[in-house]
């Protein structure tokens, strides 16, 4: 109300500018948007460059493609183009939706109002293959992660926005110390590349670290060749106590099992994921 007054006084007074055309517009500039919401962790990314390029990044040709969290479509409209009937998105957030559904009124029927992390994918897509894409926020994107592990039979590719910090332990290999289970876990079942850096200024509201975006290409017809659960304990276990000799970090496992390894004498973070799953069969055959 006060702009309108201040520009009403200019008007009067010879500005060219009409108050009444100018609030109009402000307010629908306003109402046609969608609020960020901290408790989300929404930053909406704002930048047709960035997005496009995310967007292109997946080179998937079968199967569906899941966007998660499409906030005010800025990665959904170029992967409409693409993708057409195929898209499916995924968004928590109620106002959100309204907005997907009158931007993007063919993709209606495939907007899924859900959180991802509960949502039941195989009721879905049942057991079709499909992508991951998404900008997402980073207070849950480690554990869109461990599910996209536990579905990694249906999935394809996964091309997706984290903390920069984050996206750089994904792919770090080891002897590195932002080498870790997220590495180690990711690495075993996916190819993991990193593409590109972002700034936060190509965000609304912008984050207050660098954001990072990666790709994951699941191997094909691929098998650890032992037992997930243990594989992940064995893991767990190693990195609790990074820092000590895995004879130290595994005593527990050890004192049940006493097998012999040269792996023994190193650190967690100096195992690939390879030598992980041969330290596991080693448990597993004791």
């Amino acid at each position: 109300m006060l702009l309108f007054w201040l520009l009403l006084d200019k008007y009067r007074k010879g500005n060219p500018i009409n108050p009444f055309a100018y609030c109009f517009a402000y307010f629908c500039s306003m109402t046609d948007r969608v609020h960020a919401k901290k408790r989300l962790g929404q930053h909406f990314l704002n930048s047709e460059e960035i997005a496009a390029r995310i967007a292109d990044s997946i080179s998937a040709k079968e199967g569906l493609l899941m966007e998660i969290g499409p906030g005010m479509g800025a990665l959904t409209k170029h992967l409409e183009k693409k993708w057409g009937e195929k898209l499916w998105v995924v968004e928590i957030d109620d106002e959100s939706i309204p907005y997907i559904e009158s931007h993007f009124p063919t993709l209606k029927e495939r907007i899924i109002h859900a959180d991802f992390l509960a949502l039941d994918i195989v009721s879905v897509f049942k057991d079709e293959k499909f992508s991951i894409i998404g900008n997402f926020p980073y207070n849950i994107s480690t554990q869109i992660l461990f599910k996209a592990i536990d579905h990694r039979s249906q999935i394809v590719e996964l091309v997706g926005m984290f903390q920069k910090e984050v996206a750089k332990r994904i792919c770090s290999p080891e002897g590195n110390r932002d080498y870790g289970i997220l590495s180690v876990l990711i690495q075993a079942y996916f190819n993991a590349i990193y593409l590109f850096d972002v700034p936060p200024t190509v965000f609304i509201p912008p984050p207050a670290v660098n954001s990072g975006v990666i790709k994951l290409i699941k191997k094909d017809n691929f098998s650890l060749g032992c037992n997930d659960d243990q594989f992940k304990k064995v893991i767990k276990m190693a990195f609790n106590q990074r820092r000590k000799k895995l004879s130290n970090a595994l005593s527990a496992m050890l004192a049940d099992k006493p097998i012999k390894s040269g792996l023994l004498d190193k650190r967690a973070e100096q195992l690939s994921w390879k030598d992980f799953v041969n330290l596991t069969l080693l448990f597993e055959k004791a």
